[in-house]
């Protein structure tokens, strides 16, 4: 490739990022001061990765470009090196990223968080973190303890049940769930749907919501779980729903909103939608991609 070519390539390239930065420079605008408080860096979410005007790479060939592609992504791009190393601000940045995440997944939700969020708790058949991490099965099944006390404190019949689990990253749930799910409560109830008491499952897995349905006899289980964490963000949350789940429901009949956070899908905006999504299921009977298959 010669060099008049590979300056138009380019050229190109810069064009379309800039276009696209523009683009979401106006969304932000329109969508109002709170959206861009979002970006601010203002929350106090753990993730300590590099602000996204950083460029490390000494004496670049094209620094404007880099900048538009260091903007688009939140990836450890263009963080530069000292010989053969990453310089030590993008070392000590990743580690810390990384301890965040082992934190997300060996750390219990609080009780705190339970008992704020007006939360009842169960578990699963799993003894500790070790056998959870090991032993997936496990995760989806309760242990006959937790289904008495489900049935002596949950509400049966109603159209919607909410259950919050712990996952693989009890940071997401603390983040995002008082938020997501008073909006989901909300968002239900203009639509008059009915919804159980919401409760806490720790140690669970999504099929976990197979063993609820059927205990509670109620239409959809919306399951908010945390997320596997990532050197990005520990507290990207994900909501499973599906339609009359049990033992026999396949994967493909769950439907999922995911990378519910701050700097994803924010967690107000979630619950908003999810009713919306929850209304659809209710009056098709369906889910997973029998719901998506639908006009």
């Amino acid at each position: 490739m010669d060099k008049k070519t590979e300056d138009l390539i380019i050229e190109s390239v810069i064009r379309q990022l800039m276009e696209t930065q523009a683009q979401s420079a106006e969304n932000n605008f329109r969508a109002g001061p709170e959206s861009n408080s979002r970006d601010s860096g203002s929350s106090s979410e753990p993730n300590t990765l590099e602000p996204m005007d950083v460029i490390g790479v000494e004496n670049p060939h094209n620094l404007e470009a880099l900048k538009v592609m260091r903007k688009t992504s939140p990836a450890r791009i263009f963080m530069g090196r000292c010989g053969a190393r990453q310089k030590t601000a993008s070392y000590l940045n990743y580690m810390a990223d990384h301890a965040a995440a082992i934190d997300a997944v060996l750390m219990d939700v609080s009780e705190q968080f339970i008992a704020d969020n007006d939360l009842f708790k169960v578990k699963t058949v799993v003894k500790d973190k070790d056998e959870y991490l090991m032993r997936p099965d496990l995760g989806r099944k309760l242990s006959q303890e937790s289904k008495d006390e489900i049935l002596q404190k949950g509400e049966k019949g109603k159209q919607v049940q909410i259950i919050v689990v712990d996952g693989l990253s009890s940071t997401s749930i603390e983040a995002n769930v008082a938020d997501a799910m008073p909006a989901l409560i909300q968002g239900l109830g203009t639509y008059g749907i009915t919804v159980g008491r919401p409760f806490f499952i720790k140690y669970g897995r999504v099929a976990i919501m197979d063993e609820v349905a059927p205990l509670l006899d109620c239409d959809v289980v919306v399951e908010f779980i945390g997320e596997r964490p990532g050197l990005i963000t520990a507290e990207s949350m994900s909501a499973y729903m599906a339609y009359r789940p049990d033992h026999n429901t396949n994967e493909s009949n769950r439907t999922v909103v995911s990378n519910i956070h701050r700097n994803g899908t924010p967690p107000t905006e979630a619950g908003a939608h999810l009713a919306t999504l929850v209304k659809k299921m209710i009056d098709n009977k369906a889910s997973g991609i029998k719901l998506a298959a639908l006009p």
